[in-house]
């Protein structure tokens, strides 16, 4: 994805056909999500090993292709400040209630503890919400409202660049504040299982952790509304920060101190998915001109950044786990710390960061 999503970013604008240039990208997509998802889950007996790695490749290049210029519509069909920040918190509401769909659907059927039978239920349910919500997503936004430009290459992005340093702060904070929540996510189990050893509470509290992300999303769509996006994500990244800085301190017996950290953590879910994205497309469209629109390959490198984040985190996580000898069998009092560390510490650095990157970014209304 790091070398695919820009590349969709790029090639998806310079796109033609009688029926536009965003939905047949979209449509051509989804197609192709439907039928690598299906290869993906019923591999067969022989070289499950290269089936595994094609059809993932191809159930992410796939989901590149429809998220980009979904993305990108954010900063193409409206050019009111708040309109977009609603679209944003809208369309991450809507990623929360699938995340949390994934976790309960399995449960509601009684084979959350058979893996084939909740992929095959989970499949079920991707292809019925994709048919009913398809229609809606095409029928609902028009290409006749989206102006067209001429292409942008990778060239004129270099010098965009060096001439906006805003945009390179705003990615900056966005790569670091997202490596801060990929570290807990990638260690969330581990944590739950060696430092608390509540591995039977595992999908109640990653449940409270995605309720917090839905609660607070209103929440930071009004507070944006009132004193801007930037300032209000940065107190979401303090508030996170607050939560997460007690990690270090929790044990064995500390179940309902974890169960707050994740509500708190959580309350800044919806800032940290809407507002970045949010600010993204104004800063797309304060930077186009009449001939030249940079929406298309500025969000096929954010989705690039976003994944970025969370292969880092799982490099960064694991290495240092396995630096320090952690043995899931018989993990030892350092071997316990580090993961604290890494779990609560480490965002906290990164997060602080992030925050002062932004400390004096400017956006205008």
């Amino acid at each position: 994805d790091v070398i695919t999503d820009p590349l969709v970013g790029l090639y998806s604008d310079r796109f033609e056909s009688r029926y536009g240039k965003r939905k047949p990208f979209m449509l051509f997509g989804c197609l192709l999500l439907i039928i690598s998802f299906y290869a993906l889950i019923h591999p067969p007996k022989e070289y499950v090993a290269f089936w595994l790695l094609g059809f993932s490749m191809l159930v992410y290049l796939a989901w590149s292709i429809i998220s980009i210029p979904y993305l990108a519509w954010s900063a193409e069909i409206t050019s009111d400040y708040h309109e977009k920040t609603r679209l944003s918190g809208s369309r991450e509401i809507f990623t929360i209630l699938g995340a949390i769909s994934a976790l309960l659907i399995p449960y509601f059927y009684g084979v959350s503890e058979d893996a084939d039978e909740s992929l095959s239920i989970l499949y079920t349910a991707f292809l019925l919400t994709l048919f009913l919500m398809l229609p809606v997503t095409m029928l609902g936004v028009k290409d006749s409202e989206v102006n067209e430009f001429k292409n942008v290459g990778l060239q004129e992005l270099r010098t965009l660049w060096q001439r906006i340093p805003a945009l390179r702060q705003l990615q900056g904070a966005f790569i670091l504040n997202s490596l801060a929540n990929a570290l807990p996510a990638t260690l969330f189990l581990f944590f739950v299982e060696f430092v608390l050893q509540e591995e039977s509470y595992t999908g109640p509290l990653l449940l409270l952790y995605f309720a917090s992300g839905i609660v607070g999303l209103p929440f930071w769509t009004i507070l944006a509304i009132k004193n801007g996006k930037c300032k209000s994500w940065q107190a979401s990244m303090l508030l996170a920060t607050i939560a997460l800085v007690y990690v270090t301190y929790l044990g064995s017996a500390d179940l309902l101190w974890f169960g707050l950290i994740s509500f708190i953590s959580g309350l800044s879910l919806g800032a940290d998915m809407a507002l970045p994205s949010s600010i993204q497309a104004d800063m797309a469209q304060k930077i186009q001109n009449k001939k030249s629109s940079y929406a298309w390959i500025l969000f096929g490198i954010w989705a690039m950044l976003t994944k970025f984040a969370l292969a880092l985190a799982v490099g960064i996580g694991f290495i240092i786990l396995g630096l320090v000898g952690f043995e899931p069998s018989t993990p030892t009092p350092v071997d316990l710390t580090t993961l604290s560390l890494l779990y609560g510490g480490a965002p906290v650095v990164f997060k602080m960061i992030a925050f002062w990157i932004m400390r004096d970014y400017r956006e205008t209304d």
